[in-house]
C-alpha cells in the first residue's frame, strides 16, 4: 500500500530534515539512508534512527501518527530485553516553523527509535556466506534465545492467541499461496503440504492445548534470523546483537518458543549450515529443557520455511521489481518451498 497522499508533504519534508546535519540531537560523520517496505533508517556514523512509513497493509497498521508512537515504544520494549546495549531510546522529531529538529521545540511530527549504529557487513548471514561464524557464536545465541524466552511476557492473551495461531496462520498461508501452483510449485506438491499439515494438526491439537497449561505459548521474537543478527568484535570481545523482534501483529509474535526457534535452525539449515542447526538445539535444551522439542520442531520448520517461499512469491506480483529482481525472487521461492516439502516428510 502507498503512502496516503495528505501524509506525503509531511513526509517529504521530514526525510529531507533528516538529510541535513543540524536536524540531529549529536554531531554525525554522515548520513546514509536505507529503506525496508516499512520503514526508513537513517544511519549517521555513531547512531541510526529508525522512523515507520506511515502505511496500512492490513497485517501492519502504521498509518497515524499515534500508531506510530505506540509501536516505536512497542519495539522498543521488545528489542530492549534482546539487544540492551542497541536500543538506546524512543526520540520524538518536532517542527517549529520551518525548522524540524530530533529533541527540538514545538509540534511533535514523527517519532523514531534511536539504535547503535553497527557494521553491516557483521550480519550474520553474511558472515555465514564467508565461513565466518564460530560454534562459540551459536553457543552464545541459544543462550541470549533461551533467556529471553524465560523472562519474556507470557499470560493469557499470549497462550490463547499462541495456539489458536497455529491453525489460523497455516490456513492464511495456504490461502494466500493457492495463486502460485503451477506458477511456482507443482499441484500435487501444494495438495501434499496442505494434507501433511492439517492432518498434523488436528493428531496433535493435545500437544497443543497441552503447551497451553505448561505456558509455552509467549510473546517471541517472531522473525528470529541470521539477517537480524550482527556479530560483532568490539574492545577485544565478541558480541552479539539480535534485533528487530516484531511488535506490529500478535499473531506472528505470540508464540509457542519452539516456532521462534525453529526459524532460526531452518535459516541455518537452508545456508547449508546443519552443524550449527544441530549445536544451536543441543544448546539451547541445555539451557531451556523441552519435551516436545522432537516432535514440534520439524513441524514449525516447515511452517517457517513456507512462509519464506510465500514472502517470495509475494514479489513476483510486485510492480516495481525488475524481471531479473522477479527471476531471482522466484528461484528463492522454489528452494524455500522445497525445504518446506522435505521438512513436511519428517513430520
Amino acid at each position: 500500500m502507498e503512502i496516503k497522499s495528505n501524509d506525503i508533504t509531511r513526509t517529504n519534508d521530514i526525510i529531507r530534515a533528516m538529510f541535513r546535519k543540524e536536524t540531529y540531537d549529536e554531531e554525525v560523520s554522515k548520513i546514509e539512508l536505507v529503506q525496508t517496505h516499512i520503514s526508513w533508517v537513517f544511519l549517521t556514523g555513531k547512531y541510526a534512527y529508525k522512523i515507520k512509513k506511515p502505511v496500512n497493509f492490513g497485517f501492519l497498521d502504521f498509518s497515524t501518527l499515534e500508531k506510530r508512537r505506540y509501536y516505536c515504544y512497542e519495539e522498543f520494549r521488545i528489542n530492549k530485553l534482546l539487544a540492551d546495549e542497541m536500543y538506546i531510546e524512543v526520540v520524538t522529531i518536532n517542527k517549529k516553523g520551518d525548522r524540524i529538529k530530533i529533541k527540538g521545540e514545538g509540534a511533535v511530527v514523527e517519532y523514531a527509535i534511536k539504535m547503535k549504529e553497527l557494521p553491516r557487513d557483521r550480519i550474520m548471514n553474511v558472515l555465514l556466506k564467508k565461513n565466518m561464524v564460530k560454534i562459540s557464536d551459536i553457543e552464545e545465541i541459544s543462550r541470549i534465545v533461551s533467556d529471553f524466552h524465560k523472562k519474556t511476557k507470557c499470560n493469557k492473551e499470549t497462550l490463547e492467541i499462541g495456539y489458536k495461531g497455529i491453525r489460523r496462520n497455516w490456513y492464511e498461508n495456504f490461502e494466500q499461496t493457492r495463486r502460485y501452483v503451477n506458477r511456482v510449485i507443482r499441484e500435487e506438491e501444494y495438495d501434499y503440504i496442505k494434507r501433511k499439515i492439517i492432518e498434523f494438526i488436528k493428531d496433535n491439537d493435545e500437544i497443543f492445548r497441552k503447551r497451553i497449561k505448561e505456558r509455552k505459548y509467549k510473546e517471541c521474537h517472531g522473525d528470529l534470523h541470521s539477517e537480524n543478527i550482527f556479530i560483532v568484535d568490539e574492545k577485544n570481545r565478541r558480541k552479539i546483537y539480535i534485533f528487530d523482534a516484531i511488535e506490529f501483529n500478535k499473531y506472528f509474535s505470540y508464540l509457542d518458543i519452539i516456532n521462534d526457534i525453529a526459524f532460526f535452525v531452518m535459516d541455518l539449515e537452508y545456508h547449508k549450515k546443519e552443524d550449527f542447526a544441530n549445536k544451536f538445539i543441543k544448546s539451547y535444551l541445555r539451557y531451556n529443557p523441552d519435551d516436545d522439542m522432537e516432535k514440534l520442531l520439524n513441524f514449525y520448520k516447515c511452517y517457517r520455511a513456507y512462509v519464506r517461499f510465500k514472502v517470495n512469491c509475494f514479489k513476483l506480483d510486485d510492480k516495481y521489481l525488475s524481471e531479473n529482481e522477479k527471476i531471482e525472487a522466484k528461484d528463492t521461492a522454489s528452494r524455500y518451498f522445497k525445504l518446506s516439502y522435505e521438512y513436511a516428510k519428517l513430520i
